[in-house]
């Protein structure tokens, strides 16, 4: 366990009886705020019994305050906030619209999922180069672990489309050189300025690592070398080697798999004679002044020869690992190796050559090979918790992660990795937005969670007096002007998540704080600026604050004139943010019931117009039905209602024939007959001249259109109900 010393120091070394015994303690105080806490001195026994004793301690006492977490550095800062675009992109694909969108196949999901995964990887790398100008160190070895890990996952387990069953071996190969970089370019430098590289004690372990590795300039520059030996069956040998290697056969050459297979297969059958070439070398012929060359060649050959004991030999005496041996074996053992039964070849090499049991990224790739990412994730949390929220939540996806509740709380793994991590953020308050992001994607104990934030994040400046409003002031500018923008934010965070409660607690700080909303007028001030903006929700609930139920009516007015002048997808799109304004609303012990009830029309109506508008005619229609049946439609939107209920009749299975074949009824007899009497209602105002009561949005959305014209409108409506229930009538005498 790690201690931290305190300074200056409570009391000096050797000195703990005596600081026990003026009856003081140690004590500590967590803050709501972040992971940080407070250290202090406070006393154990009863202030008077200390003040008897006539025992002295210092009344100055030191407070210590310290975090749990290291605060993130601007680098990590740009890290988090770029990696939590992709994951906010990433959440969309998991909405369950998003899971019923009929318009994205499986395949183009995968894609969007494989693309994402990439602009992890992307930035995992980025911000690896942006540490390397400080050199290797904390930093540049962390998000190289990171950025290893990732690809290897990409490489692994998120194929691109179509490339499921292809062979990985190259992949894999690839994915060895860019993260585990072996022969080092200045090894090659080196060699390259010698007239003789051969004779140099680093040329044989370099040239066979360039040709495990499959790096092709490399190894062919310096079998070139070769020919210059004073050996003519080295000579000899490298003329015949050099072209076999860069005629070496590699799948993305080849349009079809079958054409690669017979490549492959006759450039075996080119390596099996330069074997026979190469035993038929005397023993006497093999060594040069430096040493024995026909081992290492040997070996050489053994490697392309697919020999798997001798490309474990030769990555043992190259101090090479696992690594390198499952990326050779790939390429080199079983070139049509796929990525179902790499697990399998990769154990029979651990058992050799297990990971390094102190080298975290080590096992973290081991249980990568081996099939095993639920263990990697978990492995993962150790390096970084970044990793392992991210790696979860992709693995959730890809139902390589159980996605079932650990416990009654809905707690998933997904969840809570990616828990884990939102509370890794709040070490730095700058980061609010981001952790509440992360937690609202958590179910509903991230939601509570994501309340704590809110409510402790500093929406009051130190300086109060600087931003507070006369309570007299009636200028909207200034008023809108001098709310803190922390706190623009928080609320609307709350609006967009329905945390109505809470931004219902953080306003009662603000007006404790003599800010902006200190006075109902403030309230309402701030309203009319949101209504202005067409903010509907904002206005709503700042309204109810100050309960003003007035005005609150004529911002519900200046919704549904939204419909009127704009029509229904633009009235949809504004109502859509309304919902938790009416939870509000209703919970509220003053709240008018008409208010109430026509809040809760234009919220009903927009999701009848939603519904209408996606093609789901059979809900649509039982929300047109339900409008009427529970009362809550004013009269005077009675004849727009009864005018859509045409548009439905017109797109729905209304002709006997389609009844008698399918069975699909829009509405009920009941609701039929209903529906009749609704509009026979409207036909008797309107011959008693009061059709207005009845056809007055109706008249509106025709522009201004007389009540004649209104109601001739509705003579179709009529029509088609008509034919619709005597086709129910009929149907239901069949049955």
């Amino acid at each position: 366990m790690e201690s931290i010393p305190l300074y200056p120091p409570l009391f000096k070394a050797g000195k703990s009886r005596e600081f026990v015994e003026s009856g003081r303690t140690v004590a500590s105080c967590l803050s709501p705020r972040d992971l940080s806490a407070a250290v202090f001195a406070t006393n154990t026994i009863d202030p008077q019994v200390l003040r008897a004793s006539k025992k002295q301690y210092p009344k100055a006492q030191s407070v210590y305050t310290a975090c749990f977490e290291r605060l993130p550095t601007p680098e990590r800062r740009s890290f988090v906030t770029d990696t939590s675009v992709v994951f906010a992109a990433l959440q969309n694909l998991r909405l369950p619209e998003a899971a019923d969108d009929s318009s994205l196949t499986s395949d183009e999901k995968y894609k969007a999922l494989v693309k994402l995964a990439m602009d992890y990887v992307t930035l995992a790398k980025d911000a690896w180069v942006q540490t390397s100008d400080a050199g290797p160190g904390n930093a540049y070895d962390h998000y190289r672990v990171i950025y290893s890990c990732l690809s290897l996952f990409v490489v692994l387990y998120m194929p691109e489309s179509g490339l499921d069953y292809a062979p990985v071996g190259e992949e894999l190969m690839e994915w060895l050189n860019v993260n585990f970089i072996a022969p080092t370019s200045e090894e090659g430098d080196h060699l390259s300025s010698q007239e003789c590289p051969w004779e140099d004690y680093s040329f044989w372990p370099y040239l066979t690592r360039t040709v495990l590795r499959g790096l092709l300039k490399s190894s062919e520059f310096f079998v070139t070398a070769l020919s210059r030996h004073p050996s003519e069956y080295l000579s000899s040998i490298s003329e015949t080697l050099c072209p076999l290697l860069s005629g070496q056969p590699r799948l993305v050459h080849f349009k079809t798999e079958r054409d690669f297979v017979v490549a492959q297969r006759r450039w075996k059958e080119r390596v099996k004679s330069l074997r026979l070439e190469l035993d038929r070398i005397p023993d006497h012929a093999r060594q040069d002044g430096t040493g024995d060359w026909w081992t290492p060649l040997s070996n050489i050959i053994g490697i392309l020869e697919g020999r798997g004991d001798v490309i474990k030999d030769v990555c043992a005496n190259l101090e090479g690992d696992w690594k390198e041996v499952c990326a050779a074996w790939g390429v080199f053992v079983d070139h049509r190796l796929l990525r179902q039964d790499l697990p399998e070849v990769v154990k029979q090499i651990l058992d050799e050559m297990p990971p390094d049991p102190t080298d975290l990224e080590d096992n973290i790739l081991a249980s990568l090979f081996s099939g095993k990412p639920a263990i990697a994730v978990g492995q993962a949390a150790k390096h970084d918790l970044w990793l392992s929220a991210h790696w979860a939540d992709l693995m959730e996806s890809l139902e390589l992660l159980d996605a079932s509740a650990l416990d009654e709380l809905g707690l998933t793994s997904r969840r809570q990795y990616v828990l884990a991590y939102a509370d890794y953020l709040r070490s730095d308050t700058a980061l609010w937005r981001i952790a509440v992001a992360y937690l609202g994607a958590c179910g509903d104990i991230g939601l509570q969670r994501m309340d704590e934030v809110l409510l402790h994040v500093p929406v009051v400046p130190r300086d109060a007096k600087a931003i507070a409003v006369d309570r007299s002031s009636t200028d909207e500018g200034n008023v809108v002007a001098a709310v803190p923008p922390i706190l623009k934010e928080v609320v609307q965070t709350c609006f967009e998540y329905g945390r109505e409660h809470v931004r219902r607690t953080v306003c009662s700080v603000c007006m404790q704080s003599h800010l902006l909303f200190s006075a109902p007028t403030s309230w309402k001030i701030a309203a009319q600026a949101f209504l202005q903006r067409k903010h509907y929700g904002l206005a709503i609930s700042y309204l109810t604050s100050a309960e003003d139920w007035t005005a609150l009516g004529h911002v519900i007015d200046n919704m549904l004139n939204e419909f009127i002048q704009h029509g229904a997808e633009r009235f949809t799109r504004l109502v859509a943010t309304v919902a938790p304004s009416l939870q509000e609303l209703q919970a509220h012990p003053d709240a008018t019931g008409v208010f109430i009830r026509r809040l809760l029309f234009a919220v009903r109506y927009a999701e009848f117009h939603q519904r209408r508008l996606s093609g789901d005619l059979q809900d649509a229609a039982l929300d047109l039905e339900a409008l009427f049946d529970s009362d809550i439609a004013p009269r005077a939107w009675w004849g727009v209602l009864l005018q859509f209920l045409y548009s439905l009749l017109l797109h729905s299975l209304v002709t006997e024939r389609h009844l008698f074949s399918d069975g699909v009824l829009l509405f009920s007899s009941r609701g039929a007959v209903q529906l009749l009497h609704r509009l026979q209602e409207v036909y008797t105002a309107v011959d008693q001249c009061s059709g207005d009561d009845y056809l007055d949005a109706l008249r509106r959305t025709m522009k201004g259109a007389s009540t004649k014209e209104a109601t001739n409108r509705l003579r179709r409506t009529s029509l088609a109900l008509a034919k619709y229930y005597a086709a129910c009538t009929v149907m239901a005498d069949t049955v």
